[in-house]
């Protein structure tokens, strides 16, 4: 992840109360998932367990992912905006 990606990231997770939150719960699911992990035999439903979270943890990603696209969007577009108003003046 480059600098400029690092940075939105951190200030959406102070600014922005749902990306804070779907960071915050995948959190979670990474927690739980080690937890698992450190055991040395999951039970059948442990494992159910683990596909789930693994699951839920991309869709979680996927939502800030899409938040980060729509966020270097409006930043781009309001770039281009200056520019071009610049260029026009």
């Amino acid at each position: 992840m480059n600098a400029q990606s690092q940075d939105l990231r951190e200030l959406l997770l102070q600014t922005d109360e749902e990306f804070s939150r779907l960071a915050v719960r995948h959190h979670e699911l990474e927690d739980r998932l080690n937890e698992l992990h450190s055991r040395p035999y999951l039970s059948e439903p442990e494992q159910v367990e683990e596909v789930n979270l693994k699951k839920r943890k991309l869709q979680l990603k996927d939502q800030m992912e899409d938040i980060l696209r729509r966020r270097r969007g409006d930043s781009d577009s309001s770039t281009f905006s200056a520019a071009r108003s610049q260029s026009c003046s």
